[in-house]
């Protein structure tokens, strides 16, 4: 292409000019855009064609709402057991017990758990059957002999013997103590006014006298009824 046909000087800029918006026969040949550069379409992966791309896409929107379904049902079954469980009474700590039962059953069941448990009783047997354990467990029990044979300790449980029996008697006799106080407080001169000055008191709140039947009279009544007594017939 000829550079000079593209220089400003050589092109037609008059506004009145027939020939304006028309561009030079060497610039027909340019491709024109709309104003941007179009975007270009991505090419499908290596092996695939655009048939088969677009139905891969198409499985794949169909997985995707397939497990957005799923959550949803599972969230919804999630719900419906809680309600179950609160019927039932079962309580999250009730179900950690279980959980925790179960799980020690089953390590219980398990083989490392059964070779393991094996193991040591072999081992114990070996040390309870050895020389060292009889010899020192023969050790213990002869000084465990000897020492509830001492001196010492005879004097000792007997002192601890001794101090009980006088502290259940000090109990027994501060118990007798107090209840003869009480007796004698109770038949006392001071205590007996005391019951009259009761007695009085509450006569006079009431404002009569209990006869046998346990009916209360005011004094009032009580008049009446000696003075109905005692008139003539």
């Amino acid at each position: 292409m000829d550079r000079t046909n593209l220089d400003p000087a050589s092109q037609d800029i008059n506004l009145n000019s027939p020939n304006k918006g028309q561009l030079s026969a060497d610039m027909s040949d340019v491709p024109v855009t709309d104003g941007a550069v179009a975007a270009e379409r991505p090419m499908p992966p290596v092996g695939l064609t655009e048939s088969e791309e677009e139905e891969l896409k198409h499985e794949l929107l169909k997985v995707e709402e397939e497990i957005s379904t799923l959550r949803q049902v599972l969230s919804a079954k999630e719900r419906h057991a809680s309600v179950i469980k609160q019927k039932l009474g079962l309580t999250t700590l009730n179900e950690l017990k279980q959980n925790l039962t179960k799980g020690w059953q089953d390590v219980q069941k398990s083989t490392a758990y059964v070779k393991t448990a094996d193991k040591l009783g072999e081992w114990n047997d070996k040390i309870t059957q050895s020389e060292l354990y009889l010899s020192a467990s023969s050790s213990l029990d002869g000084l465990s002999e000897k020492i509830s044979q001492s001196e010492a300790y005879k004097k000792t449980q007997e002192t601890l013997s001794q101090a009980g029996q006088k502290t259940s008697a000090a109990l027994t006799s501060v118990g007798s103590a107090i209840s003869k106080t009480l007796g004698g407080m109770r038949n006392s001169t001071t205590f007996k006014s005391f019951e009259d000055t009761v007695e009085n008191l509450k006569v006079k709140v009431i404002g009569g006298k209990e006869t046998e039947s346990g009916e209360l009279h005011s004094p009032g009544e009580t008049e009446n009824t000696s003075s109905q007594d005692k008139a003539p017939f």
